[in-house]
């Protein structure tokens, strides 16, 4: 199963594409405002507003044999832990060896931005580069995951 924290996703296409070519369940989780797919392994799941709920319900859920997509760090963090293979939109797979970093360079982005409240995002853009990086990664972690569950 493929689990994608789906609110501000910008690999859902990726994500279904590579789903159908593998055969493999997706549930895109939201708080809702996302158009249902007409794919019959995608399944909306819509949690209920508020703080995490969508972290929540994929958190409980995730374990070994699964692929987690999101760039939300403490739910990475989380999956890891359960077991799952997390991939970052950006293509970046996150696991039991980098997660630790993954939390501490969060959490002093955090400060940082509390500290200096004029301090805005110096995010970059989503690049094509970044797409072709997930497809990739998103292929590597459907094997892994695999060899975990069977």
């Amino acid at each position: 199963m493929i689990y994608v924290d789906a609110d501000a996703c910008p690999v859902k296409t990726e994500v279904e594409r590579v789903a159908t070519r593998a055969k493999t369940e997706v549930a895109m989780v939201s708080n809702g405002g996302i158009r249902p797919s007409p794919n019959p392994l995608v399944e909306m799941v819509y949690v209920a507003e508020g703080p995490d709920a969508a972290d929540i319900w994929i958190a409980d859920r995730s374990g070994p044999g699964d692929v987690v997509v999101t760039a939300d760090i403490p739910l990475a963090a989380r999956c890891v832990a359960a077991g799952a293979v997390v991939v970052k939109p950006n293509g970046e797979e996150l696991g039991p060896a980098n997660i630790g970093n993954a939390l501490a360079t969060r959490d002093l982005m955090a400060d940082l931005r509390a500290a200096d409240p004029f301090r805005q995002g110096s995010g970059r853009a989503f690049s094509k580069a970044d797409r072709s990086r997930f497809l990739s990664a998103l292929e590597r972690a459907l094997r892994k995951a695999a060899t975990q569950s069977g």
